[in-house]
């Protein structure tokens, strides 16, 4: 039986359709017009300027994050961009080697393993970066401290498992004991580091990523190269502009759980930025959030309401500790002191509905814009 639609097909045909006969002015308009489109296409991609790139990038990875350098420069032809690369990637396997608690052969394992008064000798960079470390802890009231490791541990933090209940009162009271940025003498002089309790140990990553942001823009400028921005986990530089001649902008990021966005957009014209937070690593018991930001001075995760400091100095590796020891301190008493000290510092504390109350700082930078939708965190 046959279907409606067969019915209503038309029969095949072998013939071959009529061609369609175009007007005799159409005949004549349209070669003119192929020859227009050809042209307009030609001058396009021939004589057109393209749109400058603003920067080359290079990448990769290092303790225990990513690292990214961005450098306005034209052009950056492939040799160019492999001897960079590896000049950096050297750089950062030789600052791991001497300050990863990862690698148990680098000089801050071997420092802490050493269960001894003696003098420790390291190598110069390991020295600088304890400086800057004391100099904080000194200036702060060892709010920032190196030393704070096993404390971090206790509270299941750091590469050992978490515990099964949080340490006791007794338990802290021992840790405390190999806690504290004086049990750790720097001689600079000599290059060496001594501790004044054998039990303790350092862990210098709150400092090293912005030390290592140093490193890297010491070999872009040693190489020539003026404008460039710099990252290693969240820790920025910036040098000059990018080749569309804006200013280096970054996000402050928006803290948040989950989802990375930017709070607010900072211009970076020869400056460093640093942020310290505690609302990615965390855990709860009984409702109550357990902070793997660790108050040095009472053995305690940081119970207060602020949840990210960010800091702008010269050099990172200062930015870097010192927005841990604002995140310390807390919204009042960082930013008290921050203030006093004519420090560039923005301070996010939480609201009761889910929102952030800004505390900026007299030196942070008035031109900055606000940013509701998410947005690139570096461009």
């Amino acid at each position: 039986m046959t279907s409606v639609a067969e019915k209503t097909q038309p029969a095949p045909t072998s013939r071959r359709a009529t061609p369609r006969i175009l007007p005799p002015r159409a005949r004549r308009i349209l070669p003119l017009c192929a020859a227009v489109l050809f042209g307009l296409a030609v001058h396009r991609l021939w004589v057109a300027d393209p749109e400058p790139r603003p920067y080359a990038e290079l990448r990769g990875h290092t303790m225990g994050t990513t690292w990214s350098v961005k450098v306005a420069r034209e052009p950056f032809d492939d040799a160019s961009r492999m001897m960079l690369l590896r000049a950096i990637d050297d750089e950062l396997d030789r600052l791991n080697a001497r300050m990863s608690t990862y690698i148990e052969t680098s000089e801050l394992s071997r420092f802490n393993a050493f269960d001894s008064r003696s003098p420790f000798p390291v190598s110069q960079q390991t020295i600088e970066v304890f400086e800057i470390a004391q100099a904080v802890s000194r200036d702060t009231g060892g709010a920032f401290d190196v030393t704070v490791g096993p404390l971090v541990a206790a509270w299941g933090f750091g590469a050992s498992n978490r515990p099964p209940s949080p340490p006791s009162d007794e338990d802290l009271r021992v840790l405390i004991e190999r806690v504290g940025y004086a049990k750790v003498a720097v001689d600079p002089e000599q290059r060496t580091l001594r501790k004044t309790n054998p039990g303790v140990s350092c862990d210098l990553s709150a400092v090293a990523k912005g030390y290592g942001v140093d490193r890297i823009a010491a070999i872009l400028e040693g190489r020539g190269y003026r404008d460039f921005l710099v990252e290693i986990g969240g820790e920025l530089r910036a040098a000059g502009t990018r080749l569309d001649g804006r200013v280096w902008r970054v996000g402050v990021e928006r803290p948040d759980a989950v989802a990375r966005t930017s709070h607010r957009v900072v211009e970076l014209p020869e400056v460093a930025l640093a942020t310290s937070g505690d609302y990615r690593d965390f855990y709860e018991i009984d409702e109550q959030r357990i902070s793997h930001t660790i108050d040095p001075r009472t053995g305690r995760p940081i119970n207060h309401r602020l949840a990210s400091v960010s800091v702008l100095h010269r050099e990172a590796a200062w930015a870097d500790a010192l927005a841990t020891a604002l995140n310390v301190m807390g919204p009042q008493e960082g930013f008290r002191w921050a203030q006093e000290r004519n420090l560039a510092a923005l301070l996010l504390v939480r609201e009761g509905d889910g929102e952030f109350h800004e505390l900026a700082t007299a030196a942070w930078p008035s031109r900055q814009s606000a940013s509701a939708q998410p947005a690139p965190l570096l461009d």
